[in-house]
């Protein structure tokens, strides 16, 4: 089963960076490795055996040609102190047949010893001794045991160039991770600015910085923000301006209504008219959005306290819990009357209602469950849309103008959260309001 590459690579971008440093730094240092082993480390041992086997050749020849005991002893004391070599013959001896296998000094230095002509049965044991290297060949007059430091077949080279092939690399990766560091932090920071923002939460002292293209986006993203605040402080200014001119003629035309006589066809009209005047405070106040108010921590808790006081004067039933601190950066009169709307909503359709605020790991909840009729999973979401009821009668005594929803869920998102519905254990609407911290 094919694992996919987007499971295994890293998520953030401070890491992807670092393997992107990482993966040739890694291929370089074992190719330069193997470059290393396979022509230097291969040569130096080669030219280190053979000079041992050099030696040991010397020592063979000149036992099978020289007879004089003095002579022997002079030169065995002569390898010893000049070429690390100490050699004993021991006499009527024979070389065992068996041995031990090869390991890479064993292999090497066999090689070198048949390269020196040395013809003689002889044995090489490297993995028996500590320190040392034993060399055994087989005389006529017995057999010749040769003893030398590992060091004569050993390189501090390949130590040193490993060492420094990892000091160096863990060295580099290290300014890389700084240098990352610094070049993600802008990054992250304009992630957090986006994401308060979303939330309603102001950033003033947000600065572009870092590299040119995260400046770029840090301008464009402040270019943005200025252009939305700009067009809600102009649609909040149009609004007022609409609401002026429209209610001098309401109240112009509510007056004259007043001054006729008081008939079916009067009271009517006046009826429209209040129907109007209900409709256009709807609309302002969903189009104005309390867009002026701003962010503060506040206890959401309170918030849904005061509602629930306020939607108990209507004489209906509604319990209300609360677990753990509910503050978070909210605007109060907005979630206020985010919250408000829910439960008139409930409280209208609805004997008995019941609140639950609580907070999770990363948000606030506030759940309103009520015993009324609901609603149908396919016109949950047609509710949230302005002027949308389920009574098409439009009726004033059985709702509003359509906008409660709208409104609150129009709060609910500009803190970045959001409103849904469900069925409700009750038998009638779950209404779940998610405000994330």
């Amino acid at each position: 089963m094919a694992i996919s590459l987007r499971r295994i690579t890293p998520r953030s971008l401070m890491a992807r960076a670092l393997l992107i440093i990482i993966m040739p730094l890694t291929l370089t240092q074992l190719l330069a490795a193997y470059v290393f082993y396979e022509s230097h480390w291969d040569q130096v041992s080669k030219q280190l055996a053979l000079g041992i086997a050099g030696d040991v050749a010397v020592l063979v020849d000149a036992q099978s040609e020289i007879d004089d005991p003095k002579v022997m002893a002079w030169l065995f004391e002569a390898a010893r102190r000049d070429m690390e070599l100490t050699a004993i013959l021991e006499r009527d001896a024979i070389l065992p047949t068996h041995g031990w296998g090869l390991g890479h000094y064993e292999g090497e230095l066999r090689r070198a010893l048949l390269a020196k002509n040395v013809n003689k049965p002889f044995r090489v044991d490297a993995r028996h001794l500590n320190e040392e290297i034993a060399i055994s060949v087989q005389l006529p007059l017995g057999v010749l045991q040769i003893v030398t430091p590992r060091t004569r077949l050993f390189s501090w080279t390949t130590s040193v160039f490993v060492l420094w092939m990892i000091g160096s690399s863990l060295i580099m990766l290290g300014l890389a991770a700084i240098f990352m560091r610094n070049q993600v932090r802008p990054v992250r920071r304009l992630a957090r600015v986006a994401d308060a923002f979303g939330k309603g939460r102001d950033a003033p002292d947000f600065k572009p910085e870092g590299a040119r293209e995260v400046r770029l986006a840090g301008l464009a993203f402040v270019a943005m923000r200025n252009r939305i605040q700009r067009q809600i402080s102009q649609r909040t200014e149009m609004l007022a301006g609409v609401s002026h001119d429209l209610r001098t003629p309401l109240t112009r035309m509510r007056l004259e209504l007043e001054m006729m006589q008081a008939d079916d066809s009067a009271k009517a009209l006046k009826q429209d008219v209040a129907e109007m005047e209900r409709m256009l405070e709807g609309y302002l106040a969903f189009a104005r959005g309390e867009g002026a108010e701003r962010p503060e921590p506040f206890d959401v808790g309170q918030l849904v306290t005061d509602a629930v006081d306020q939607a108990r004067r209507s004489g209906r039933e509604i319990a209300l819990t609360t677990e753990g601190s509910l503050t978070l950066p909210v605007r109060p009169n907005a979630v206020k009357r985010c919250l408000t709307n829910l439960l008139e909503n409930a409280a209208r359709v609805a004997r008995k209602v019941v609140v639950h605020a609580v907070r999770s790991k990363d948000a606030v909840e506030v759940i309103i469950d009520d015993d009324g009729p609901g609603i149908p999973a396919e016109a949950r979401e047609k509710v949230f849309k302005p002027f949308y009821r389920m009574d098409t009668s439009r009726n004033p005594g059985t709702g509003g103008v359509g906008l409660g929803l709208t409104i609150a869920r129009d709060v609910a998102r500009s803190h970045g959260g959001d409103i849904t519905l469900e069925t409700s254990p009750m038998g009638g609407l779950r209404v779940r309001l998610r405000l994330p911290l």
